[in-house]
């Protein structure tokens, strides 16, 4: 049996809970008690979270645990030295330690990030950096796994983050179980953006919406403005004007960021060569493809499925 333990302190926010549901549902799947889960805290008792809410906890040193995951809060967490201190030993007698969104910065105070690779949530990854120089923070990605030690962004990610432990304790299958049934695709990669360009756009109507979507589903088509206006019902001088006003950005600029997203997508999930996927998601060839990841991540296409390989090798390394 493995025990997890999720640490809080006051403030927590009840998000970071949602990744227990993932070793829940890896039990359920496995028909057995495979995972047991505690929540601890400083000194044990009840301990608040951003809703008001009181959960109630077990003393940090109260037992050892297989994993150890520390919870995040709205804003950066404030922690008493003697908890800080006692997530600083935790690495003795834990075979794996996390951190969920801010509670990174817990992780980086008691100094086991030092040297480390690492993310947060993207709002406070800049925080991490300016406060923990010795922490090679990552600010664009789902979760990093460094070494013994784990670390995913926002809320959310957590999820992922625990689900890429279940892949790693349990195998592809019953990670796979176990995303069917929480309702959420199977684990993104770790190296996968914490942005997501429709997100970023946020267009106000549904004819640019409709637009948008009709993009998405067809980027290896040309998408001129007059085909992009043929899907919003509109003529493509109003086209352009409703879209830029809406979004900010420009059709065409609005494009590459769909397309640089596909590609980082398809690199992370197959193992086609950079021009197959360049032509795939609309790219005229490999070169504008490596321009416009350039512009959008600051590195190359092949510089980036380095990194995922990377991460991949890190995950079956720890298995």
């Amino acid at each position: 049996m493995q025990r997890i333990g999720f640490v809080l302190f006051p403030g927590f926010q009840i998000m970071t809970l949602a990744a227990a549901s993932v070793f829940e549902f890896a039990n359920l799947a496995l028909q057995q008690t495979n995972y047991e889960i505690h929540l601890l805290s400083e000194h044990g008792g009840p301990v608040r979270n951003t809703l008001g809410m009181d959960v109630p906890t077990e003393a940090i040193n109260a037992h050892a645990f297989d994993t150890l995951l520390i919870g995040g809060g709205v804003g950066v967490p404030v922690a008493p030295p003697s908890l800080i201190d006692a997530i600083r030993k935790t690495p003795q007698t834990t075979r794996r330690v996390a951190a969920i969104c801010t509670g990174a910065f817990l992780l980086a105070e008691a100094g086991l990030l030092d040297g480390r690779r690492a993310t947060t949530h993207w709002a406070l990854a800049r925080q991490l950096t300016l406060r923990y120089p010795k922490v090679n923070v990552e600010e664009d990605r789902i979760f990093i796994i460094d070494g013994d030690i784990w670390t995913s962004a926002g809320m959310t990610a957590g999820i992922d983050l625990a689900l890429a432990m279940v892949e790693k304790d349990l195998g592809l299958e019953i990670a796979r179980k176990v995303a069917q049934k929480l309702v959420v695709y199977h684990r993104r990669a770790g190296g996968q953006s914490q942005f997501s360009a429709l997100l970023e756009l946020e267009p106000k109507s549904d004819r640019i919406q409709n637009a948008l979507t009709y993009a998405k589903s067809h980027l290896n088509n040309t998408l001129s403005v007059e085909e992009l206006a043929a899907a919003a019902s509109l003529s493509p001088r109003q086209f352009s004007r409703a879209f830029t006003a809406e979004t900010g950005q420009s059709p065409a600029k609005a494009v590459e960021h769909l397309r640089v997203e596909a590609a980082r997508l398809m690199m992370e999930q197959t193992r086609h060569p950079i021009e197959v996927i360049a032509r795939e998601v609309g790219f005229a060839d490999r070169e504008r493809m490596r321009r416009a990841f350039l512009r959008a991540f600051g590195q190359s296409p092949q510089a980036m499925r380095r990194h995922v390989a990377a991460d991949a090798d890190t995950l079956a390394a720890t298995a």
